[in-house]
């Protein structure tokens, strides 16, 4: 596959120290990677602002201004598929990169071996994102990328997929549920949900990032935290 990659970091030692990992694990895995190189978080926006299309974005945390998890949140208002991983000397904005749904924290110095591992998750989960399903809805077809759905309902013969748009197709939920992949979760008879858009469990409950509720069928809280752990 072909990925684009930006490294953001203000040490110009760690920025190249990260690009030639970078390089060794394109070379190895037989990807074709285009890699830019910014000094600072202001300077990747200044770019991003005319090429939007980064595929995987390597940032330092402790930047100039701007710190790479304020920028990472201003990303993530238009961008949901860019897998952002984040390189720190410190530990403590970890529960920040929920917020943008980081894909990892790599520790300074970076480990080589840590660093091929997470860039191989990130190319999988892109690979995914490519996948979309299409409907037949009233003689039109609408094409639903997998990772827009939030989470799947039913009512009566039909489901709705509650994507970007709602599409109602007369489908069984266990038809539709072999079209996805291991991002989502069977929640009983009701309903199917995307894992990386929950918020909370509770014993009663799924909470999705958008606030929508998802009534939890007794006796699946544990399935459920299962799903999530083996997922990340």
């Amino acid at each position: 596959m072909n990925f684009k990659i930006a490294i953001c970091d203000d040490s110009d030692v760690d920025r190249q120290y990260v690009l030639n990992m970078v390089d060794r694990w394109a070379k190895n895995s037989g990807h074709v990677v285009h890699t830019d190189t910014f000094t600072s978080a202001e300077n990747f926006l200044f770019h991003y602002s005319e090429e939007s299309d980064y595929d995987i974005l390597l940032l330092d945390i402790e930047m100039g201004d701007m710190d790479g998890v304020t920028m990472a949140k201003q990303l993530r208002r238009d961008n949901d598929t860019v897998q952002i991983v984040f390189i720190t000397g410190y530990s403590d904005y970890i529960a920040e990169g929920y917020e943008v749904a980081a894909l990892h924290y790599l520790m300074k110095p970076v480990k080589e071996e840590k660093l091929c591992s997470v860039l191989d998750r990130a190319a999988e989960k892109l690979a995914k994102n490519e996948k979309v399903l299409v409907f037949e809805v009233s003689g039109e077809m609408i094409r639903v990328p997998i990772y827009q759905i939030r989470f799947v309902s039913v009512f009566g013969n039909y489901v709705t997929i509650h994507a970007s748009t709602e599409v109602t197709v007369k489908k069984t939920l266990s038809e539709l549920e072999k079209q996805l992949d291991d991002r989502f979760y069977r929640v009983g008879r009701s309903a199917i949900v995307n894992l990386t858009q929950i918020a909370r469990v509770t014993k009663t409950e799924i909470k999705l990032n958008d606030g929508t509720t998802i009534a939890l069928p007794r006796g699946s809280y544990e399935g459920v935290n299962r799903a999530i752990i083996a997922g990340e």
